[in-house]
């Protein structure tokens, strides 16, 4: 029952990233061209996102478990350290450069997009030198 409310939810996520422009990574430039041809159209759509999600972010804070009781492991970190701001930085420059980010390349392979791959791989990429940074 638990993966068929994933499937659902994800299901319903890729949807509402499709409806509202976020997998289209040339909406999403143009969001990010601030001093360009700016395409403030995202911005409401982040705003959205923010006033949907508070009440359950607030409510995990507060008692971190799922609907059917499971836990839920929360940052416990609140410092910003120096792997938080390269991490961040390395980020945005992909998402400055691909348009996407993973969650948007999920749904534009599953659209068919090709081209998503190049942008799975570099992630994939990404996370395997981490992970060899990280154990050194």
């Amino acid at each position: 029952m638990k993966n068929l409310f994933a499937f659902i939810f994800g299901g319903l996520f890729a949807l509402g990233l499709m409806v509202s422009g976020m997998s289209n990574p040339e909406k999403v430039l143009g969001f990010l061209d601030l001093f360009g041809d700016w395409d403030i159209s995202l911005m409401f759509v982040m705003i959205g996102a923010i006033a949907v999600a508070i009440i359950p972010f607030q409510k995990a804070i507060r008692n971190p478990k799922t609907l059917s009781g499971e836990a839920i492991s929360l940052p416990t970190s609140t410092q910003i350290d120096k792997k938080l701001i390269i991490g961040s930085i390395l980020f945005g420059i992909g998402w400055g450069i691909a348009g996407v980010c993973p969650a948007p390349a999920i749904t534009l392979i599953g659209l068919g997009y090709v081209e998503a791959w190049y942008f799975i791989g570099a992630m994939l990429f990404g996370i395997f030198i981490h992970r060899m940074w990280a154990e050194r």
